[in-house]
């Protein structure tokens, strides 16, 4: 509610207007099912009994998600062997950033983690249904499909978390507005510019930069210490993400 309202009025401030077609609302809500509604829920539910690595690792796959599914149903993309060459690598940097010994748990609280990855299937077709948005600024599908999600979720959240009895504290409120602001509101902006300029595999191949940049920062405000593992599955990522979003060179005409 808070990044759809950040979101109303940049598009106000800007002189744009929200679509008044029907059609178009009804694919704003199929958006927000895919794209937070259903795996934001996921995601939220699965984390409270596995651990953060393993969530990592399993989200990090909508790459795959995405490519399978581009490859199989959808076929808007070419299917070339850079792409899947970039898939294979950037899954590879993952695991040697978090380390192997995150994937003991698989297995364990299998339902968590095939909530995990069913979210991460969603966040997969978001970004094949996101290309039906094109010729739309970004800002009105990302702010469509804010407006829809509130509209699902809070009747949901009254229902089963109860808000007037929670407490929550000031970091906690003050998380939530940074997570609107930045992680949402500016996040869902670019997502949607992003799925007209790179194409839908390209888009969510940024999943495998949230590992080491989540690395990076720790180590650089927190202190944290990188082993050299760490730094070769960095490589891997960077190399998997730039096959998978650097595009290919067009054969200079002959003659």
């Amino acid at each position: 509610m808070i990044a759809g309202g950040i979101l109303l009025a940049l598009i106000r401030w800007r002189g744009l207007a929200m679509p008044r077609d029907v059609v178009t609302w009804r694919r704003f809500m199929f958006q927000a099912c895919l794209n937070s509604v259903v795996p934001f829920t996921l995601i939220a539910a699965a984390e409270r009994s596995i651990d953060a690595g393993l969530a990592t690792i399993l989200n990090a796959t909508s790459p795959i998600f995405t490519f399978l599914l581009t490859a199989l149903i959808t076929r808007h993309e070419p299917v070339t062997l850079r792409k899947l060459v970039g898939v294979g690598a950037g899954i590879a940097g993952i695991c040697l950033i978090v380390g192997t010994e995150a994937l003991g748990g698989l297995g364990q609280q299998l339902w968590a983690q095939l909530a995990v990855i069913a979210a991460t299937v969603s966040y997969a077709g978001a970004a094949i249904f996101g290309r039906n948005f094109r010729g739309l600024d970004p800002m009105l599908p990302a702010a469509g499909s804010m407006i829809c999600g509130t509209a699902i979720l809070i009747p949901l959240s009254l229902i089963f978390d109860r808000p007037w009895t929670l407490s929550p504290s000031t970091a906690s409120v003050l998380a939530l507005l940074g997570l609107s602001v930045f992680s949402t509101a500016l996040a869902f902006s670019i997502f949607f510019r992003l799925i007209h300029t790179l194409g839908s595999v390209g888009t969510t191949s940024q999943a495998y930069l949230r590992v080491p940049i989540g690395v990076g920062i720790g180590a650089l405000f927190l202190g944290e210490s990188l082993g050299p593992t760490a730094w070769f599955g960095m490589g891997f990522v960077v190399a998997g993400v730039a096959a998978m979003t650097i595009p290919a060179r067009k054969a200079a005409p002959a003659g």
